[in-house]
């Protein structure tokens, strides 16, 4: 889990309402405040803010990983009510029960919410592609979404949005061609794990619910992700590029990730896929040259790709494939990148 201080985004237009210098909110566009009969309710504590049961109550699916961890805590600065799905006994009103691998969780919990976020699933880099791990990954994302889309579609009063998690490996190798959100899936196992994960999310569009697919990018953070890897061998002097470097990674700070999701989850008028990946994406080579730069590290190293290939076996496609992706309905909608080039990024992880 990233420990990077988050204060949810700087572009002011995500769910809570206007941001103050502290990174938090004074408002809540999603806490309209209404009481069952239409009135406005303007009940509020001393201290100016709604009552815990008033607040907008947010599940999320992967609260313990890298984006779900630093969401549930922009969230929670923020006064939202953040429920946490877990696969232990829960252990307070917060937390709910759920069996992703086995498509099972425990609808009554998600009564009443206000949104869920389902960011769940085992780690696709975090060891090499056995059979035995790829039907892993494929099952905690694939079953886990199904059941939540139909906990979701079966409830009296069903969230007003459903965030599900992508990736950008839908649209495989791009080499140097940009590739945008109207760009096909491509062929091998992330693009058509991708489809699978979107498509699994099926039941809560039938039944009406806005759906959001957010397929994300190399997240820059100090630690969790791919980056986390990274930063200690560079910050030792070990780094180098991948392979001959020309593969373009499209990163994004994991600041502008959770704002990216506050942003989809407060605006009513977007759905459907979005690439949260950073209006610049850059080759490997290029990342190289900024770890170095920004760290003041000497990088020398390259690691061949058939060395990559040998230790990494499947997986190595995924590090030295080339994934030129914009995030063209993201900008379009209006939202404003705090990072948008590599070296902003990199220091904002630091």
């Amino acid at each position: 889990m990233d420990d990077a201080h988050m204060d949810g985004g700087r572009d002011g237009r995500h769910m809570g309402g206007r941001h103050t210098d502290d990174g938090h909110t004074d408002g809540g566009h999603m806490d309209h405040g209404h009481t069952d009969h239409g009135h406005t309710d303007d009940r509020h504590t001393d201290d100016g803010r709604r009552p815990p049961r008033d607040r907008p109550r947010i599940v999320v699916a992967g609260a313990s990983g890298l984006i779900g961890g630093a969401l549930a805590r922009s969230l929670t600065a923020d006064g939202h009510r953040v429920v946490r799905l877990v696969r232990r006994a829960p252990e307070g009103p917060d937390e709910v029960r759920w069996d992703p691998e086995n498509g099972r969780v425990d609808a009554t919990g998600l009564e009443g919410c206000d949104a869920v976020v389902n960011l769940a699933g085992a780690g696709v880099g975090d060891r090499r592609w056995t059979d035995a791990y790829k039907t892993r990954i494929r099952s905690s994302r694939v079953h886990g979404t199904t059941a939540l889309a139909e906990a979701v579609a079966a409830l009296e009063r069903p969230p007003r949005v459903f965030v599900n998690g992508s990736a950008m490996g839908y649209y495989g190798e791009t080499g140097d061609r940009p590739v945008d959100e109207s760009a096909p899936p491509g062929e091998g196992f992330l693009p058509g794990l991708c489809v699978e994960w979107e498509a699994a999310a099926a039941p809560a569009q039938k039944a009406g619910v806005r759906t959001v697919f957010t397929r994300t990018g190399l997240v820059v953070a100090r630690r969790g992700g791919a980056w986390g890897r990274l930063f200690p061998l560079f910050r030792a002097g070990l780094g180098g590029r991948m392979g001959d470097g020309s593969q373009y990674w499209s990163f994004v700070a994991l600041h502008d990730e959770v704002a990216a999701i506050r942003h989809l989850l407060d605006r009513d008028d977007l759905s459907g896929p979005f690439n949260l990946t950073a209006p610049q994406p850059v080759t490997n080579r290029e990342v190289t040259v900024a770890m170095g730069r920004v760290l003041h590290r000497p990088t020398p190293f390259a690691v061949p790709a058939p060395v990559l290939r040998a230790a990494l076996g499947e997986m190595a496609g995924d590090v030295l494939g080339s994934a030129r992706v914009l995030p063209a309905r993201l900008l379009e909608s209006g939202f404003r990148f705090a990072f948008p080039e590599i070296d902003g990024a990199i220091r904002a992880a630091l």
